[in-house]
């Protein structure tokens, strides 16, 4: 493999039912992308179903991150919760050790850690909340590197802590020209186009850029793409996108390889 490859992963967020309820055909995508993030029990997820997912993740040779959360199972992560800085890091080392324990037990391990929610959200607008994302995994092992946007308040935390950094992309959301993500609650916020989110996919890796909401173009450059495993057909549109990434050139392996090599769409 040349050098000059583009590399990029494919992540998705998954084990994310929880008992009798099921949220996605995660075996199906645990066939297709590079690296899992499994919910830790806080917004989704049960022990047994995580153990499940850390066992079928080892079997295909998936990553496996620990998609930390809210405590807000009701509301499936996606609420604010305003608790304070202290409070959240201990419940976020919580998630930590409870993932890495079973994960031992699955034959793989813990190797990175992303934000699930309106705590991804919530840690790129609020200073105490980056910090206690960051702090938690500085005091866990400060060798997982965090998985977030570039450019965010939450990625200059975890650089000026010295973690690793992750520049994670998203296939299926528009972006503000801000270069967040347009909020859930607003028009256009999801690409419901598999066709159009299959092209922001191969942007993102080949160019480094995406098209903002406004119409403008600008630089995004990321290791890892996301698929929403909650996504009607997400099974089948993670195969889509893996199959257009590969035509493009780009090289579909782990976030942990992409980000040692250096070599994601900014090179």
């Amino acid at each position: 493999m040349s050098d000059h490859t583009r590399r990029m992963s494919l992540n998705s967020d998954i084990g994310e039912g929880f008992g009798a309820w099921v949220m996605a055909d995660d075996e199906a995508l645990l066939r297709t992308v590079t690296d899992a993030n499994v919910a830790c029990g806080f917004h989704a997820g049960d022990p047994t179903l995580m153990r499940r997912t850390c066992e079928t993740a080892a079997v295909n040779g998936v990553t496996v991150g620990a998609q930390v959360g809210f405590q807000d199972l009701r509301g499936f992560g996606r609420r604010y919760i305003a608790i304070p800085e202290k409070e959240l890091l201990d419940d976020l080392l919580y998630q930590l050790g409870a993932l890495a324990g079973i994960a031992r037990v699955a034959g793989t391990s813990v190797r990175y850690v992303k934000p699930h929610g309106a705590l991804y959200h919530s840690a790129v607008a609020h200073d105490e909340h980056a910090a206690a994302v960051v702090g938690a995994i500085h005091e866990y092992d400060s060798d997982l590197p965090l998985v977030c946007q570039p450019g965010t308040r939450l990625a200059r935390h975890a650089q000026d802590a010295g973690l690793g950094l992750v520049r994670e992309g998203f296939i299926d959301r528009a972006y503000t020209a801000d270069g967040l993500l347009v909020p859930r609650g607003r028009p256009g916020a999801v690409h419901t186009d598999p066709a159009a989110a299959v092209r922001q996919a191969v942007t993102l890796a080949t160019s480094g850029t995406v098209t903002a909401d406004d119409g403008t173009v600008m630089p995004m450059p990321v290791d890892s793409l996301c698929v929403h495993s909650d996504s009607p057909g997400a099974a089948s549109f993670a195969r889509r996108t893996r199959e257009a990434l590969e035509a493009a050139g780009v090289c579909v392996t782990s976030l942990v390889e992409t980000a040692a090599c250096g070599t994601g769409a900014a090179a």
